[in-house]
Order: structure tokens, then C-alpha cells, then sequence
């Protein structure tokens, strides 16, 4: 019974590491609520570059990295989609209703499907 304990402690505390984002501060990404401050703007060629490393994370692991998604959508079947304006967003700048953003899918088991900016 103790062994069957321990496994399950170390297999629970052997997560994979959060990817690392080169040339990209996400703190300063996180803290550019709808893209108003111009922060995540600086960032999108190394975005760019890096896609590839937000899919197939979790939705928790995406929120402990990106932060707080501006918009959410909930669609059939469980899946969600994240939106992080990378140009200043109508919430800040009415006149820009057409601002590019960063798009996250979720499946339904709560991994990035597709990852895209548009």
C-alpha cells in the first residue's frame, strides 16, 4: 500500500516543465490587458517564431504563462477558444475593431489544438 502511495505522490509531482520563450518577457505580456500598452505588439516576431510551443499545452499551463485570456469563447463539445490582442484592442482604442490577436483552441480535454494569429 505504501508503495502504491509513493508512486502516485511522484508521478502526481513529475508534471513536463513550462516551455521557455526566447526574446519574449511574459510578464510584460501578462501585464498588457487587450494589447493597450503596445508590450505584446514588440512581441509578435518571436511569437511568431514559438507557436509551436503552446500547443498541446493545458489550459492551466497556458493561463500560468500567457495569463488571463482577454476574450474567452465556449463552442459545442467542450471546446474553448483564447484571444490575446497583440494591437490595441476596441477596449482601448475604439476606433480599432479589427486588432490582431493571438487564437487558442481547446479541445475538449483541455489541450491547445490550434494555436494562430490573426
Amino acid at each position: 500500500m505504501k508503495k502504491i502511495f509513493l508512486f502516485l505522490i511522484l508521478l502526481t509531482g513529475c508534471g513536463k516543465p513550462l516551455p521557455v520563450f526566447d526574446n519574449m518577457d511574459l510578464s510584460r505580456w501578462r501585464q498588457d490587458r487587450n494589447g493597450c500598452q503596445g508590450e505584446r505588439l514588440a512581441m509578435l516576431e518571436p511569437l511568431k517564431q514559438q507557436l509551436e510551443k503552446i500547443k498541446r499545452l493545458s489550459e492551466d499551463d497556458v493561463l500560468k504563462l500567457l495569463g488571463r485570456p482577454d476574450q474567452n469563447e465556449l463552442w459545442k463539445r467542450n471546446q474553448k477558444f483564447y484571444h490575446y490582442f497583440l494591437e490595441p484592442s476596441a477596449k482601448c482604442n475604439p476606433a480599432n475593431s479589427n486588432a490582431r490577436k493571438l487564437t487558442i483552441r481547446f479541445n475538449a480535454t483541455n489541450l491547445a489544438k490550434e494555436v494562430e494569429i490573426e
